[in-house]
């Protein structure tokens, strides 16, 4: 069995109890960076062997660890925050158990898009997520191709090109477009700041950008 289980994304106590049972009980825990993952098992008296499985090693580790799924092991996957195949690692490994006869499952729990989304004040209905913008070939592109989307745009981005992107997005969507930018989910300095693209960019010029953010776009008018 291989259980894909969410870790908080801030807050230590946004794990759920079935995720600490599981963790507890798993023959291995495969982790994005053990060092991370080792702060949050200590926190919760957690002592089960760690290996490390991110995106540069998953494509070598993958076929070793399905046989030993096969082999009647129990596997829990976790990121460094967050659900494991939302922008991280773990779509791989849960592809290729389900094509080789291997249970999967993932449990419910923490993400980051979730709570940015539905606190945003924009319609939830419907949206459209995005995760990580190409950093260079294709990213205007995209935009341009997401201008004319008319659900409610999810990306995720980092504090290092969030200016660069909201100034992007007024260029290619016009500054009157309405956003939420969110910060820091779930940790002590989160924080929301709403209203226009041309008002957030104002904003986070003024105030230099922390943490990792996640962009909620309004829908197209």
């Amino acid at each position: 069995m291989l259980y894909i289980v969410p870790t908080p994304v801030g807050n230590l106590e946004d794990i759920t109890l079935r995720a600490l049972r599981v963790l507890k009980e798993a023959d291995l825990i495969l982790a994005e960076d053990t060092r991370t993952s080792s702060v949050l098992l200590k926190h919760y008296d957690i002592h089960r062997p760690l290996q490390s499985y991110h995106k540069f090693n998953e494509h070598k580790a993958v076929d070793m660890l399905v046989e030993r799924l096969k082999g009647g092991e129990t596997m829990a996957l976790v990121s460094d925050a967050g659900t494991p195949g939302i922008s991280d690692p773990g779509f791989l490994l849960a592809r290729e158990c389900v094509r080789a006869g291997v249970e999967v499952q993932c449990l419910p729990g923490a993400t980051a898009f979730v709570p940015a989304l539905v606190a945003s004040g924009l319609p939830c209905d419907k949206f459209v997520f995005e995760g990580f913008l190409p950093q260079k070939k294709g990213r205007m592109t995209r935009l341009q191709q997401l201008s004319a989307e008319e659900r409610t745009i999810v990306l995720y981005e980092s504090p290092y090109r969030v200016v660069k992107t909201l100034e992007q997005l007024a260029e290619v969507m016009g500054p009157d477009r309405q956003v939420a930018v969110c910060r820091e989910i779930s940790k002590m300095h989160e924080q929301t700041v709403r209203g226009t693209i041309s008002e957030a960019l104002t904003h986070f010029k003024e105030h230099a950008p922390k943490g990792e953010f996640v962009i909620i776009i309004g829908q197209k008018d």
